[in-house]
Formats: structure tokens, sequence, C-alpha cells
């Protein structure tokens, strides 16, 4: 464990997921100066009004990056006693990245990490990646993809491959509109909007799925709210679920899936 000549307790969080307002929040209650790192504008709101040490915002631009915010932390308050990566769990890169930089300069990682969540009930199928959609039928099915712009374009070639008929929640951002409508999904068949959004939460999933009379869902095994949601909702309308298995990272990180279990490994050397 790193030395504190001022006696001071600094983190670095990285996060992009609901998970982390919450964390930072019981961090500072418990007198560590954090300093959090999003990739987006709206992503940062949540922790605007919270007496952060920094509040980075963007990329990190790979190992390098990572290793160049670890040095000046050195000199501004010492460096930092933990790293804790809480990004999502299909943001493979900057995982991979960080556990590589700190390895490199020997400074302290942890991750948190969402539980699987369910995935063994009835209707609905763990697959390993999108591609593997392609050796199913969905000839004269209706299948709504809820799963992020960025995997979009491999997965309805798979389904279409299969003889679907598309459609797609996206959300409301240049990026994930430009990137779904070069994915031959037609306009009418995309619905713009952040999830779990309404007075009652996934009334707007729920009514998409009946407007367009989905039969299937596709979406990413996060272990977050959102599928949760779909979860929910695909048992409630009797429709199939279908889950794209989370990547597995590289072991050499201690992992934790609880708030509490990560505050008592954290703060067991100070």
């Amino acid at each position: 464990m790193q030395s504190r000549k001022n006696g001071q307790r600094n983190i670095w969080l990285l996060t992009g997921t609901g998970e982390g307002p919450p964390l930072a929040s019981l961090l500072l209650e418990q007198g560590w100066n954090v300093s959090v790192s999003v990739v987006t504008v709206s992503a940062s709101w949540p922790y605007l009004e919270m007496p952060l040490t920094s509040l980075f915002v963007g990329p990190l631009f790979g190992i390098e990056g990572i290793k160049k915010v670890l040095k000046e932390s050195e000199s501004h308050h010492e460096g930092f006693d933990w790293v804790i990566d809480a990004t999502h769990p299909f943001a493979v890169e900057i995982s991979s990245n960080l556990q590589e930089a700190c390895k490199e300069v020997s400074q302290p990682l942890i991750r948190l990490e969402r539980p699987l969540g369910i995935s063994n009930e009835s209707g609905t199928v763990l697959i390993e990646d999108s591609k593997e959609l392609s050796n199913y039928s969905f000839k004269g099915r209706n299948v709504l993809m809820a799963l992020g712009a960025r995997y979009l374009r491999e997965t309805v070639f798979a389904v279409h491959e299969s003889g679907a008929k598309v459609f797609a929640r996206v959300l409301p951002t240049p990026e994930s509109l430009r990137k779904s409508l070069i994915c031959q999904v037609p306009q009418s068949h995309l619905a713009v909007f952040r999830p779990l959004q309404g007075s009652n939460i996934g009334d707007f999933e729920r009514a998409l799925c009946r407007r367009w009379s989905i039969n299937d869902v596709i979406c990413r095994q996060s272990g977050g709210l959102t599928q949760k949601l779909w979860s929910s909702i695909c048992q409630h309308e009797n429709i199939n679920l279908w889950l794209i298995n989370r990547p597995k990272l590289a072991a050499g990180v201690e992992v934790f899936h609880t708030f509490n279990t990560l505050l008592n490994r954290i703060s067991r050397d100070q």
C-alpha cells in the first residue's frame, strides 16, 4: 500500500453506470478524497454538486493516458491509494487498459462488478455473442434491439439473415442516431429515448413492445436495472429474451459485487 505523508486518502473512481454516483457519495462520507472519470458530459451531471477533488470528462486515450493521470496525481496529492474500476461490464477496452497501466506503475486497482442477474428464467436464452443469433430462425418474428448502438450493426445483420423484422430502441445522442441509421433499420422502426424513463419505470418499453407486437428482445447481460426491466417485461408479455453474454475480464484484479465488501477492502489497510 502506498504511504501518505499528509494522511489524506485519495481514490480515482472510473464509472459510467448508475452505481457511480451513490458509490462516490459513500466514499466522500467515509472521508476519501474522490476523483471521478466519466466519458460523456451527461454522465458527469450527477457529480456536479459533489465536493470531488477532480471530475474528468472524456476519453483517457489508452494506457498512456491512464498513466499520465496517475503520474499527475503523484505531484498534486501524492497519488491515489486506490483506483476503482466501476465501468460498464461491456466496457472491456477501458478495463483492460486500466489493468495494464496500473500493473506497470504498481498502482492498487480493484473492480466493482455488477452481479450477472437472472438468466435462467423461462424464455431467456444466453448467447456468447450476437453472431450466434444467425444460427436461429427468426422468420416472421418482430425483434427489438435494446443493446446500444455500438453493438447494433452486427446484431441487426445476424437476425436479418435469420428472417426477422428488426426494431430498435436507441439513445437520443448524435452518435447513437448515426450508427442506427446506417444499420438498415427503417426510421419508423426506431424508438429514440433513454431507458427507465416515465412516471412508472418500464411503461415506455412495455408500450413499445405492444405497439410493434414484439416477439423477441435482444439485450446485453449487463446485470443492471435495464436488464432486470427487460426480464420483467418479457416474462409478463410472453416475449423471448436473448441475453448477450458478459465479456470475461483478464484475471489479476480483485472484484467485488457490493458496495459494502468494496468499502471494507479499501479501508482494511488504512
